[in-house]
Order: C-alpha cells, then structure tokens, then sequence
C-alpha cells in the first residue's frame, strides 16, 4: 500500500488505487489507441477478462460497458463486441504507436505524403518552431485513408536546418520509422513531451479536396506540438479529421 504525505505536520494518506474494471478498460483501450487492436478486432469477452484479470463477472461486464459507452467498441451479432470503425488516432498515439508496436498507423489505415518542400515559414509555424517568420521550414503534407476513403489530412512542420541532418523529410516517399524514429536517429533529438489541440471547424477549399467533402462540411481541427529531452519543439503538426471521427483522451484529477 502506498502512501502520500502532505506536509510535515499532516498525517499521511493513503494513495488510492484505480478500480479493476478501469484498469482494465485502459489496458484494453490503449491495445486500441495504439493499433494493436483494429477496427473490426474483437475485444476479449466477459469470461476471457474474468479469466485473464481474475475478476468477477460483474467487473468484466462493466468493462465492456464502458468502452460502449465511450463509443470505441460496438456489438455485432454473431461476432460479440468488436472495435469500432470511427475512432481516431491522436498526435499523441501516433508516437506510442510507433514505440510499442514499430508502426504509425494500424491495419486497415495508411498515408500518403502529398508533398515535401522547404517554403518560408508563415508567422503561425515560425512561432510555434521558434523560429523567425520568413525563416525557411520543411513542410510535410499527408492524407491518411482507411482502405481506399480519406479520413484525416495533416501538415507537419520542422526548422529548416533538419534539412541537412534529416534530408529524408525532404522526400514524398514513406519513412518507415516514422518522422519521430527518423528524427531520433538522425539526430539524438527524442520526443519527450507534446501537446494539442483541436476545434470544430467547418472544411475550407484544401480540406475538401484532400478528404473528398463539400467544403463548409463539420471537420475537426487540430494543432500539436512535439518537444525534445530540453523543451525545444521538434515537430508543429496541423490536422483536421472528417466528423464523425471519436478522438480520446484520458485524465487524472487530483487535488
């Protein structure tokens, strides 16, 4: 049992621990997030989560019911509850992705990088880079498609001086490591931190084209940033998501 103290005259607390259906819909949930589970995938049932956690049947259904309610399992007949089509991979299970399972997308799902150039830095990016407006940036534009429809496009953004360490981003063919993996290779630069953020929006002219809807049509927006081991931002990343697309996210609140 752990314990917490909150000051030198306070009696110490215990920590509280996680209730085992939650432990669970997380484990289950990251196999998901993380592209090990794929859409269409089934999930373990009730009795293969009392077997494997060592639960009781109750705390086994419970799981299941609270990955229904959030939308990311669904049941089918005859096949039992499977992972739902529409979930999507944040920024931020881009990266754990690749570190568990060695690739970006799951099955099912894959990028095509429309273009690669260095182009001035408009004053967003060079702020989000750190870096003078006007200053030369490497821009990487991709749609991603589940099997043959476009579900998401995104734009990252680098300092131009990656350019010479890092020629690859430079290039419209697919880096097998993913940009991060190719980055860290390259030049010690580790992703330690990120961050994002996201809005709706409604599809402007590029989005229609890359995502084949009318333009004013709902998207998601997004934004994220990557940083390095010292707090310098590696990657500035722009994204929009057709609707219909559930993004998750989890927290913890304490006081």
């Amino acid at each position: 049992m752990n314990f917490v103290t909150k000051g030198p005259e306070m009696s110490p607390e215990v920590e509280r621990v996680d209730p085992m259906y939650i432990q669970i819909a997380r484990h289950i949930r990251d196999q998901i997030r993380s592209g090990q589970l794929k859409p269409g995938d089934p999930v373990p049932s009730t009795r293969q989560i009392m077997k494997d956690w060592s639960v009781a049947m109750a705390t086994a259904s419970r799981v299941i019911t609270t990955l229904r309610g959030e939308g990311i399992v669904i049941a089918q007949p005859g096949r039992g509850t499977v992972v739902a089509d529409n979930v999507s991979q944040t920024p931020r299970d881009h990266v754990i992705a690749m570190r568990k399972t060695g690739r970006i997308y799951p099955d099912g799902e894959r990028a095509r990088i429309v273009s690669a150039d260095l182009v001035p830095a408009p004053e967003q990016v060079a702020d989000a880079l750190g870096i003078d407006a006007g200053a030369q940036a490497i821009r990487r534009h991709r749609v991603t498609y589940r099997g043959e429809t476009p579900v998401s496009a995104s734009t990252s953004w680098f300092a131009g001086e990656l350019a010479e360490a890092a020629p690859l981003l430079l290039e419209t063919g697919r880096i097998p490591q993913g940009t991060p993996g190719y980055i860290e290779e390259t030049t010690g630069r580790t992703i330690a931190a990120g961050r994002d953020q996201s809005t709706a929006d409604a599809a402007t002219e590029q989005d229609a084209a890359d995502l084949g809807v009318p333009v004013g049509s709902p998207v998601t927006r997004g934004r994220n940033w990557m940083y390095d081991q010292a707090g310098e931002v590696i990657e500035y990343g722009e994204y929009v998501s057709a609707a219909g697309r559930w993004k998750c996210y989890e927290y913890a609140v304490q006081d």
